[in-house]
């Protein structure tokens, strides 16, 4: 697209406020938001109201909910140019979710995998909130009218819940909502575990050494990549078997722009250390200057709490627009 320009399409994307991102979370999605919002009108939210289906302590959930925000603003996606706000702060999220639920069949929750597998991980806490989180997310969407949602493998079944469900009230009450569309736009590299490469890097992996946090310094980004599981072969190329190298591969072409070719080509003749000591320096020159980014906004609370205040304020002008059109055509009395 030239020069950026928009598209003038309503681009939604939500993130929890469960912990420090990863590196895997920042090359997955968060690099990408910023080239989205330059071709699109973007609303970013930070989804602390469904962070609360597991059990947390207020001051944890104030504080997570503090530090996702100021990564939004850290990324560069610019306050006066995109909605960014704190979904608690918009109550219309869960009064929709309510209207909702009673257009939503029990059956179809109930097929929802994520429930499946959430409920199985959280077994003392199998709440009602947990299974009815895929309509409070169909809610976040179609509050606003949004034309695309960015959405991983993990989510493509409550995108499709939410366009279901928003079917089923057009076909009841006529045009009311938007279908959402999956945006398609540059695909985010897939990062694994540094210390299992079969499976997803993940922030509440038990083991530490498995994810780099945007937060971990020069010399704990170095310690965690030195120990990265690898082979025995000690020749650094693509290939099958290899998940330890691939993985790291796949870091350094992020950080370096780099294809797997050129890479094989630069560490021809040398080992996994020299390989690792330059993947280590990679993601630190990458993660570096995010980082005192997040740490200087994240110093001035005020400027966090008047961006958040104006977001707020932004995202309920549409969403109040959106509920007092549905109440009407449910049929609530208004005044």
């Amino acid at each position: 697209m030239e020069n950026g320009a928009k598209t003038n399409k309503t681009v939604l994307s939500f993130v929890q406020s469960s912990g420090t991102p990863t590196l895997g979370n920042y090359f997955g999605a968060f690099k990408n938001w910023h080239d989205m919002a330059l071709e699109n009108d973007c609303i970013f939210g930070v989804a602390d109201l469904h962070a609360i289906t597991v059990r947390n302590t207020p001051a944890d959930l104030r504080r997570r909910s503090l530090e996702m925000y100021a990564w939004l603003l850290a990324l560069g996606l610019e306050p006066e140019k995109n909605i960014i706000f704190l979904q608690s702060h918009v109550q219309e999220h869960a009064l929709l979710a309510w209207i909702l639920n009673c257009y939503t069949q029990f059956g179809e929750a109930s097929r929802m995998t994520q429930f499946k597998e959430k409920s199985q991980k959280h077994a003392d806490n199998v709440n009602v909130g947990l299974f009815t989180y895929p309509i409070l997310m169909a809610a976040d969407i179609l509050l606003y009218n949004a034309d695309m949602v960015p959405v991983g493998d993990d989510q493509k079944q409550h995108l499709e819940i939410a366009r279901d469900i928003a079917e089923r009230f057009n076909g009841i009450y006529g045009d009311v909502f938007k279908l959402p569309a999956p945006y398609i736009g540059k695909k985010g590299a897939k990062i694994l575990s540094l210390q299992e490469p079969e499976k997803k890097m993940s922030k509440s992996d038990l083991n530490v050494k498995s994810f780099i946090s945007l937060t971990d310094n020069t010399d704990v980004v170095v310690k965690k990549i030195k120990s990265a599981v690898t082979d025995s072969e000690a020749r650094v190329y693509y290939g099958e078997g290899k998940n330890g190298i691939n993985n790291l591969m796949n870091i350094y072409s992020c950080c370096t722009g780099k294809d797997f070719a050129e890479i094989e080509a630069e560490f021809a003749g040398k080992g996994y250390g020299d390989f690792k000591a330059a993947v280590a320096e990679a993601v630190v020159a990458e993660l570096e200057p995010l980082r005192n980014e997040y740490e200087h906004i994240l110093s001035d609370k005020a400027y966090i709490e008047k961006c958040a205040k104006e977001g707020a304020e932004k995202a309920q002008y549409i969403a109040r627009k959106t509920v007092r059109k549905v109440m009407k055509k449910v049929g609530f009395y208004q005044v």
